[in-house]
């Protein structure tokens, strides 16, 4: 425990009638055994699969339970919300089943699947407006929306009802689970879902360890902890888009760092090969927010010898045609995709001798651009390799090297790969 104790924290009866309010659209999600993680990490892992929502991730909870509380005066205003797209279905979804107009701002950068399905749920009664890079940028507009209409901002992860409506995940886990649970992961994005599961597992499961988990690139929780108070993390990466948020909640922040066991953060990279193993593997299809709980293993695969594991998989709303720059970003993790500026001799056949003989037997060419379109026979050219084992690539360099075929590594230049992936 850190900092001081929070003053407002959820209460279980509140919890309680929150999963009574839910129950209507709600589904229970199942808690499976994951035999695969379970040998590969020595202990009992299980999957609790809020990726099979009705809305494919556990946001329909806190927004359903958040739009259920309003009075008929503030339904007659409508409400808005600003989200990267779970939050957007869930409210959209609500706004529908309840009858009620909703206004929803989402990044321009949402994949396009996040932004069709809020558009399915909330059919006419959810105008969707796409504004702004980031989370943030879209909830600055929403509430400057809000407050010019008097519409009622319904709040992805700060809002008592919010995080109550979360927290009805660990009654339905703690139920399922039927003996204790030693390590709970969670991802963490504003920080609404573990502040909901620490409310109850603190009171009816206090000796399960709660580790939050964000991405590397986006570690506003991570921060604000280690600053000890709430602060913004200016640039972030949006590549894990359900987590990618520059600053935590008001309210969620002294619960997240009080109570909190640890808090971790992951590569974007180990991210992507997590969604890999669990598609190609498991047949479960996440997106990479919701990949982030078992991405954290690996950290914890000392500690978790022996226990009673469980993993929250948040969410499954992924955009097929980003699945190239999983991959990607996977392989680049993996030290198994590489990048050259390759200087080809002035002489006959060096590209064939470049192919035959400086690649290795199991080493494929992936990219290949010229760098200068208009002088193609002299100009060098940035070519992306693929290897079957991260030791390959010192030998590889070596042959560029000695047959003068090596210009750069380009891998380690943010400011010139940023262009290519």
């Amino acid at each position: 425990m850190k900092g001081n104790k929070p003053e407002y924290f959820p209460v279980l009866e509140d919890v309680l009638q929150a999963a009574q309010i839910i129950s209507e659209i709600s589904e229970i999600t199942p808690l499976t055994d994951s035999i695969r993680l379970s040998k590969e990490f020595n202990c009992q892992i299980r999957l609790k699969r809020e990726d099979l929502q009705r809305v494919r991730s556990y946001k329909i909870r806190g927004a359903f339970n958040k739009i259920s509380s309003l009075t008929e005066e503030e339904r007659g205003k409508g409400v808005i919300c600003a989200s990267a797209g779970n939050h957007a279905q869930g409210v959209a979804f609500a706004c529908c089943h309840l009858k009620i107009k909703g206004t929803i701002y989402m990044p321009s950068v949402t994949p396009k699947q996040k932004v069709e399905q809020t558009k399915l749920f909330g059919g006419e009664w959810v105008k969707v407006v796409l504004q702004g890079d980031t989370f943030d940028d879209s909830s600055l507009a929403a509430k400057i929306h809000g407050d010019q209409t008097g519409k009622i901002f319904v709040h992805p992860f700060d809002d008592p009802k919010i995080i109550e409506g979360q927290a009805t995940v660990a009654l339905e886990l703690i139920e399922q689970a039927k003996k204790p649970i030693d390590y709970l992961f969670v991802c963490i994005g504003g920080g609404g879902l573990a502040s909901g599961l620490i409310s109850v597992f603190s009171q009816l499961s206090p000796n399960t360890k709660i580790i939050g988990v964000e991405p590397k690139g986006a570690p506003s929780m991570k921060s604000a902890i280690d600053s000890g108070a709430v602060i913004t993390v200016d640039n972030i990466d949006k590549f894990v888009d359900g987590a990618a948020v520059k600053r935590v909640g008001d309210l969620t922040f002294p619960i997240c760092n009080y109570y909190l066991d640890d808090m971790i953060t992951v590569d974007e990279g180990k991210v992507c090969q997590t969604i890999l193993d669990l598609y190609n593997r498991d047949a479960i299809v996440v997106e990479p927010a919701g990949a982030l709980s078992i991405a954290a293993l690996e950290k914890y695969k000392e500690e978790i010898v022996g226990k009673n594991v469980v993993c929250i998989i948040g969410g499954s709303n992924n955009d097929i045609t980003r699945t190239a720059e999983i991959k990607e970003r996977a392989l680049l993790y993996a030290k198994l995709k590489h990048y050259f500026i390759i200087r080809f001799p002035q002489r006959p056949g060096a590209l064939k001798e470049f192919v035959v003989d400086i690649l290795g037997e199991t080493d494929d060419i992936t990219h290949f651009e010229y760098s200068k379109k208009s002088s193609r026979e002299n100009a060098p050219a940035v070519v992306g390799i693929e290897l079957k084992h991260p030791d390959d690539l010192q030998p590889l360099i070596e042959r560029m090297k000695n047959n003068n075929f090596y210009g750069d590594y380009i891998n380690d230049k943010p400011d010139l790969f940023e262009y290519l992936v």
